[in-house]
């Protein structure tokens, strides 16, 4: 599937929407997501990229769940692309994973501590595919210039998911979204990561979801292209980011309220 992310929204006045469970847990979660997600999309007139990482390289503790196994969760998120016929987005983590990964994933996604991997970004560029470039807790906005040039093809967005502020917490600069925009490159705020608690002082990071409707307002008054979200029919239940995810019957509301805020900003 080729998909022109400049091209993917159906209403200028409305925003593409990237979301689905943290990690490929089982095909029966994934299709329960993907099919309640394209339904409500389709209602709302919103473009939909189902998200979900094939396998978690970044965990805190060695014990933390990674995945159902490589072969296993890209074969998953393939039968959702061919049964739903939805783009797919999945993380990479190493250069060796590019291939494979590509042959399945039609946007690639370089998550925020590794954003500054010069030859991850640039191979995954070389892919011929999409990249979405996480800015890293650590770095200013103005920083994904540099990091956003590295890709030639032009066919690359840069998501907003928090900057560190102390130990365990994370805090949204609104003049990010608009900083990185003068980049020209599609510019997308995650709502679930932005109110991650890295770390959350246990096992296993936290989150405040309950603010997640909130902040994607915020965001949306200002101004974004996609909305990244991951969600779950029970976050409680989730393998992992359990405590991050925004409840999967809460997507409606969420979705109608942003685009309801991103009307009336450019009205």
């Amino acid at each position: 599937m080729n998909i022109d992310v400049k091209q993917i929204q159906k209403d200028p006045k409305s925003f593409f929407l990237i979301a689905g469970p943290c990690v490929v847990e089982s095909e029966q979660l994934c299709f329960k997501i993907a099919e309640n997600l394209k339904r409500l999309a389709e209602k709302l007139a919103i473009s939909f990229v189902f998200k979900a990482s094939y396998r978690k390289a970044n965990r805190l503790s060695k014990g933390s769940f990674t995945g159902i196994g490589d072969d296993e969760a890209l074969a998953v998120l393939q039968k959702i692309k061919s049964e739903f016929d939805l783009p797919i987005l999945t993380d990479i983590h190493e250069t060796k994973e590019i291939e494979s990964v590509a042959q399945v994933a039609d946007i690639l996604q370089i998550p925020a501590f590794l954003c500054r991997q010069t030859e991850l970004v640039v191979d995954a560029a070389n892919s011929g595919k999409w990249i979405n470039i996480k800015k890293g807790q650590f770095l200013a906005p103005e920083d994904m210039a540099k990091i956003s040039a590295k890709v030639d093809t032009g066919k690359v967005m840069l998501t907003e998911r928090g900057t560190t502020f102390g130990y365990r917490n994370l805090v949204v600069d609104y003049r990010s979204l608009l900083i990185m925009k003068e980049t020209g490159c599609p510019i997308v705020f995650d709502a679930t990561h932005s109110l991650q608690l890295p770390g959350g002082g246990g096992a296993v990071s936290s989150g405040q979801p309950q603010y997640v409707i909130p902040m994607a307002k915020a965001a949306a008054a200002v101004g974004f292209d996609g909305l990244f979200v991951e969600t779950h029919p029970n976050p409680d239940d989730a393998l992992s980011d359990a405590g991050a995810m925004i409840e999967l019957n809460q997507m409606k509301k969420l979705l109608t309220e942003v685009k309801q805020v991103m009307e009336a900003a450019q009205a």
